[in-house]
């Protein structure tokens, strides 16, 4: 049974860094493409951030790839978001993804509230 769950969620203040982790379990995390979203309310799910299987390569939505850092320990079936200088459009829900055996799932989300 595939998992995914979130931590690392809360609150930051402008121009404030916060670091995400997502738990995988169910399936072989290391060869798997493992991807971000965030969703913030009224607006649709965006995706933030891709890290490919074992060679690591990633890619970012060009307006978070300077601020935003995705990573994962294979070790640890562990995906981690290191995310600096947040701004207010950085209030959301964060979402860890992954597709295998033909099939999509999500975590249950960790909430971002950037406030001062």
């Amino acid at each position: 049974q595939v998992q995914l769950v979130e931590s690392g969620g809360g609150l930051v203040q402008p121009g404030g860094s916060l670091t995400l982790s997502c738990a995988a379990s169910g399936f072989t995390f290391s060869t798997a493409a493992m991807k971000w979203y965030r969703q913030a309310p009224g607006k649709e799910r965006e995706w933030l951030a891709t890290i490919r299987d074992v060679a690591g390569n990633t890619l970012y939505l060009p307006s978070v790839k300077d601020r935003f850092t995705i990573s994962r320990d294979n070790a640890k079936n562990t995906l981690t978001l290191q995310m600096n200088y947040l701004g207010p459009g950085g209030s959301a829900v964060y979402f860890c993804n992954v597709w295998t055996s033909g099939l999509g799932y999500w975590g249950q989300g960790t909430q971002v509230t950037v406030s001062s």
